[in-house]
Parts: structure tokens; C-alpha cells; sequence
């Protein structure tokens, strides 16, 4: 199976399509499948476009909403993973995964789908330290501070990605696992990019929750982007290295002859080498011309005519279900299951067992998933709003997916953005309230008053428990059609392409003048001195006016 690899998209999707048809006209061949590393930017409308985090100047409505609206169509499977510069309210409403828009899956948090029998797994957002640990508690419209955190990664998605078992062929991620340059040409990293060496230098570049999950998980392929250049190592993996075992009893003793002990290292090397496992990593730019931010892979896959069989991973599906009970949506820390010495207090470990898996199977009698996307708000109309960058836009309320009601039905999962909606006193949308089954007020006001109850963690108090035990949170949330009213929007495009500059630029050297500024998932944000030069200055100044930002890592 052919398969195409995204860096940053940033909304740039007729020109990644268009690239794609020149590669096939001229190789002739067929392109089976694409995946994108992040920073998608599915927006449909200008109520979508102010929940995307980056500077109101960079602002566009790009290309999406052609796909969402019908007007065009994606020429292949498209899966992606959400970055830091995302349409976040509607990429909330499929915390689980769904179509955005014919044809273009996203995976959710974290998922696990598979393609003609490769299975791909991912996970979207980026690494801040001060997030990692909190639950899933934003939801539209978005504060300054909840624009951000929303597509910071979470321990639940990353404690669930470790549970698999088996084989994984690819993983989609945005950032960079920590430490993954010193596995390829770092000497020519940083001749691209000199502003890295002290971030390398003191082990901070990258997100080490996903250098947990490389060695965890050991993928075959693993792909990622947002640091917008291109850059290839292979990672093996320790315990695939193990010393062959000797001849004889492996019980035997140490004082063994030094020349038997030769001997036996003399026919170990004349045995073929044993195959390592490898993890092959690249990681791709952002669309610009001239620019490497797409490649093309042959990844062996079962043989099918047409269209590729998409299907959900049945070991995801249970995982998803067994730790649906480790779900928070409160802000404040909290703490999963661990191994613990003495008497084992909870389960830790999620690794479907075989019963498991068999039970799935009174769920979901197909694995397909289904082709079930709709259209939930109006699209962009560039007719209409033609003038869309000079116009006052509010951000949209939150809106809950039909996909995910009938995927949480199913399964019996709750979705986290009712959840988070519950805990905050807000009101579901109309429909969805009048849809609860009766019997569910009484978990509906306990879910309530247990978020007002419950004290942040400070310090090294313990754990909260879950927010609800998952077999009192079933309820049937359906999406009413909310009418918008345009009276606005998009100034004709530009065909050029903005280099658009990463979430929290570090101002503390003069080397991250460059436009592609670094996302440092934890080193703080240390302003120049007084005795700085004015170049300096000047790019404190414009990172504070573009983001404000609070990194506290």
C-alpha cells in the first residue's frame, strides 16, 4: 500500500491534494492513503477559525471548508492527529475519532484504526508539563488560557497508548519524541536549525511522555512534525538486542574455561546476526514550496481491490472501555493507577484479556467504521463573507457530535466534552437535554455536585476519585441543527502561503529570531536583561503581544 506522509498541513489541503496528483501522474501510480502529523486547521466557518491559537494576523480560512461544505471531495483516505494550531471546538466534539469531512478521519485524542490490515496508531496535541497531569476540563467558548491548554496532551491518552499489545506499523505524533535526534545526523540538525542546540543540550527538546511511548509501543514507522524541517533516524530497541544464549546448561557456572568461553564466542559470530527491531522515525515540514513536507512510502498491506477497508482496532476499542472509569474533566491534578508494592489496591493494567476482546463482539459485529459524517453547522461562504479579516467574530459555543453519541452509545464511554460541560454548570444543547433518559438527572446533578465539591490537589494530597463510575454515565446526547447567521466573513485569499510562527516561542536567545520558532514543551520563557540588545528587546516584546503565553515548565 502506498502511503503518503503530512507534516504541518496548515489548512493547505488543495495544495497537499494537488501535490499528490503530480506525484501519481508522473510515477504513475496510485496514492492509497495519506496521513498528517498535525496542524490540520479543519475550519468550516469563522465561529471555528477564533478558537485556532496563533496571532489574529495570521488568521486564514484556508482550504478545509471546501471539503466540509461538499464542494470538493478528498481523493484518498485521509487520516490525521490535531497540533497546536487547530480548529479545537470541533475537533472537541470527536474526543474518540470521527470524519470531519468525507473522507477526512481524524483519530481523536489517541486512536488506533486500521488500513487494509496496517494498523495506525496516534496522538494529537503537544507536551506541556503543566497540563500533562490535569483532566480534559475546556471546552468553547475559550479563555486565553484554555485556547492553548485544550490541545495539550494528557496522561490518560498516553497511559491508554501504553496498554497495547501486538504489533503497531505506524504512529502519527506532532512533536518530536525527546531525545530522537541523537539517532540521526544531529551534526545536520543543526546546521538547519543552530537555535536547537541548547534545548539538546539540556534534554528539553521534544515531549518525553511520547519517548516513554516509542520505547513502550516500538512502531515500525513513526511520524511527526511541527518543528517544520525534515529529519530521519532509526531508534532500536534494547530488548531486541539481547546477548545470544550460550550452548549448554544456562544454569551453569562462571568459572567455565576462558577457552571454552572463546569457543563459544568464535561460533556465536559465525551465525547470521539476528534481526533488531528497529523503529524507523522522520519527521516532515510544513507545506511551503521548496519545502520537504511530504513523502511517500510502500508499507506492505494486505492485498484489496478498491477502496481500503478501514476498520477500528478491536484491542483500542476495550482499552477505551476498561479505563472509561479513569476519565477526568476537572483542571486540578490527578493521579492514574500504578503498580504499588504490598496488596494490589486497583488494576493497573489494561492490556485487553482475551474475554475481553470476546465480549466486544455483542457490540460491534463489524469493526467498519462507519461512513456516518454530517454536516453541523453552516460552512464558509466566500461569496457572502468575502471580507472575513475585517470583521468581529465571536467563538462558537459547544457543540456535541452526532458521531460521538452514537460511538459512546455503542461502546458505553462517556464523551468528556458533556462531561466537562456537566461539571461547569453549563446546559447541554436543547436536543441533547431533552434526550436523557429520565433516570439520568439524579447522575446528571450528583456529576454536578461532585465537581463543586471537590477541592484542588495541593501538594501531595491524594488522588481524587473518578468523576463517575462510567456504568452511571449513559446518556443519549443527540446534536440539534444550530442555524448561524453570516453576516461576515473572508476577505479573498492570498495565494501566498504564511509561515506560520509555533505556539510559546522561547524569547531567551537571539538565535529564536528565525521564523520558525521552536514550541519548547518545558523550559520556561526567561525574558532578556536589561542590558540586552535592542534586537532582543524587540522579540520579547512581539512574543509577548502574540502570546501571552504561561509556561510554567
Amino acid at each position: 500500500m502506498k502511503i503518503a506522509i503530512e507534516g504541518c498541513a496548515h489548512g493547505e489541503l488543495e495544495r497537499i491534494y494537488d501535490t499528490i496528483a503530480c506525484i501519481e501522474k508522473e510515477s504513475n501510480t496510485k496514492i492509497d492513503l495519506l496521513l498528517c502529523c498535525g496542524d490540520f486547521q479543519s475550519t468550516r466557518n469563522l465561529e471555528d477559525l477564533q478558537t485556532m491559537a496563533v496571532p489574529k494576523k495570521y488568521l486564514d480560512i484556508c482550504t478545509f471548508y471546501k471539503y466540509y461544505s461538499g464542494e470538493c471531495v478528498a481523493p484518498v483516505l485521509t487520516i490525521f492527529i490535531g497540533g497546536n494550531h487547530e480548529a479545537s471546538n470541533y475537533l472537541q466534539e470527536l474526543p474518540y475519532g470521527g470524519w470531519v469531512a468525507p473522507n477526512i478521519y481524524y483519530l481523536g485524542y489517541a486512536g488506533v484504526v486500521n488500513v487494509n490490515g496496517v494498523r495506525i496508531a496516534g496522538i494529537s496535541g503537544i507536551y506541556k508539563g503543566h497540563d500533562f497531569l490535569r483532566g480534559h476540563h475546556e471546552f468553547p467558548p475559550y479563555t486565553e488560557s484554555t485556547c492553548r491548554s485544550v490541545y495539550h496532551v494528557r496522561q490518560l491518552e498516553v497511559f491508554r497508548l501504553k496498554q497495547l499489545s501486538g504489533k503497531i506499523d505506524i504512529f502519527l505524533s506532532h512533536d518530536w519524541p525527546t531525545g530522537i535526534y541523537e539517532y540521526g545526523n544531529k551534526a545536520q540538525l543543526l546546521r538547519k536549525k543552530p537555535y536547537f542546540a541548547a534545548d539538546m543540550e539540556s534534554g528539553q527538546l521534544g515531549s518525553r511522555p511520547l519517548e516513554e511511548l516509542l520505547k513502550a509501543v516500538q512502531p515500525s514507522y513513526w511520524f511527526a512534525a511541527h518543528l517544520h524541517c525534515k529529519f530521519a533516524a532509526l531508534v532500536p530497541h534494547q530488548n531486541a538486542t539481547k546477548a545470544p544464549t550460550k550452548m549448554g546448561d544456562g544454569s551453569s557456572s562462571s568459572s567455565s574455561s576462558s577457552s571454552s568461553e572463546s569457543d563459544d564466542e568464535e561460533s556465536t559470530s559465525r551465525l547470521p546476526p539476528k534481526p533488531v527491531a528497529v523503529t524507523k522515525f522522520l519527521a516532515l515540514d510544513k507545506c511551503l514550496p521548496r519545502r520537504a513536507f511530504l513523502q511517500v512510502l510502500d508499507i506492505p498491506s494486505e492485498a484489496i481491490e478498491g477502496n481500503p477497508t478501514f476498520e477500528y482496532d478491536a484491542e483500542w476499542l476495550v482499552i477505551l472501555q476498561s479505563t472509561n472509569h479513569l476519565i477526568s474533566v476537572k483542571e486540578n491534578y490527578y493521579y492514574l493507577p500504578g503498580k504499588k508494592a504490598g496488596a494490589i489496591a486497583e488494576r493497573f493494567n489494561f492490556t485487553p484479556t482475551e474475554e475481553e476482546l470476546d465480549s466486544l463482539t455483542t457490540k460491534f459485529q463489524s469493526l467498519k467504521i462507519p461512513e456516518n459524517f454530517q454536516r453541523t453547522v453552516p460552512a464558509f461562504d466566500p461569496q457572502e463573507q468575502s471580507n472575513y479579516k475585517h470583521m468581529v467574530v465571536g467563538q462558537p459555543t459547544a457543540h456535541l457530535n452526532p458521531q460521538s453519541n452514537t460511538f459512546c452509545s455503542v461502546l458505553g464511554v462517556d464523551d468528556p466534552l458533556c462531561l466537562a460541560l456537566l461539571a461547569n454548570g453549563k446546559d447541554l444543547p436543547a436536543v441533547a437535554v431533552e434526550s436523557i433518559d429520565p433516570k439520568a438527572e439524579e447522575t446528571i446533578v450528583h456529576v454536578q455536585d461532585q465537581c463543586q465539591d471537590q477541592e484542588p490537589i495541593e501538594g501531595s494530597s491524594p488522588p481524587p476519585e473518578p468523576l463517575v463510575t462510567p456504568s452511571k454515565r449513559k446518556l443519549n446526547l443527540f446534536l440539534p441543527a444550530p442555524t448561524v447567521t453570516a453576516d461576515a466573513t473572508a476577505a479573498e485569499k492570498d495565494d501566498s502561503v504564511i509561515d506560520l510562527p509555533e505556539e510559546d516561542e522561547d524569547p531567551k536567545t537571539a538565535e529564536t529570531a528565525e521564523s520558525e520558532a521552536v514550541d519548547n514543551p518545558k523550559v520556561k520563557a526567561v525574558p532578556p536583561p536589561p542590558s540586552s540588545p535592542p534586537s532582543v528587546k524587540k522579540l520579547k516584546r512581539r512574543n509577548q503581544n502574540i502570546y501571552q503565553a504561561e509556561d510554567d515548565d
